[in-house]
């Protein structure tokens, strides 16, 4: 399994935490050169800052929850989608944290382990440090060593 990337966004729809560990993989593929060394086709599009990927991922969340609560039902939840190229896992707290992962398309359901992030790691780590601030506004975000560490532990035992 290949982690992409994960991030955390409160109920503000901040992203309080966003970490990455590969490149998602591109649908364009390597270009081939022209003789002259001018790449062949359209030019690619620059990659998103770290800010407008965390945006670009909360709004993809947000548009298929409220899909699919408007389909099925306030008892149906979004737990995660698939594309051609990665696959989006989501968890929902009950307080409105929402925990999002980016994997490789052939991993398993990871809703039990956004889980088990939320109350081993971020409970044990930022919510009970006296340090941590309750809220996050202005995009303030995580700011827990041990649980910047925790997090990168737990990705490399799931791969």
């Amino acid at each position: 399994m290949v982690v992409y990337s994960f991030y955390i966004f409160d109920r503000h729809a901040e992203c309080i935490y966003k970490k990455k560990w590969t490149p998602r993989p591109s649908s364009t593929g390597s270009k081939a050169q022209q003789p002259n060394g001018l790449p062949d086709g359209p030019p690619r599009p620059k990659a998103l800052s770290a800010e407008d990927d965390a945006k670009l991922v909360f709004g993809t969340i947000f548009s298929l929850r409220n899909m699919v609560r408007k389909l099925g039902g306030q008892d149906d939840n979004f737990i995660s989608y698939r594309t051609g190229h990665y696959k989006l896992h989501y968890y929902e707290t009950p307080t409105s944290l929402k925990f999002v992962m980016v994997t490789d398309t052939r991993t398993n359901s990871l809703r039990i382990v956004l889980h088990q992030i939320y109350v081993s790691l971020y409970v044990e780590y930022v919510v009970k440090n006296p340090l941590s601030p309750i809220e996050h506004p202005g995009g303030i975000g995580v700011n827990c060593e041990m649980f910047e560490l925790g997090v990168e532990q737990f990705v490399v035992r799931l791969s």
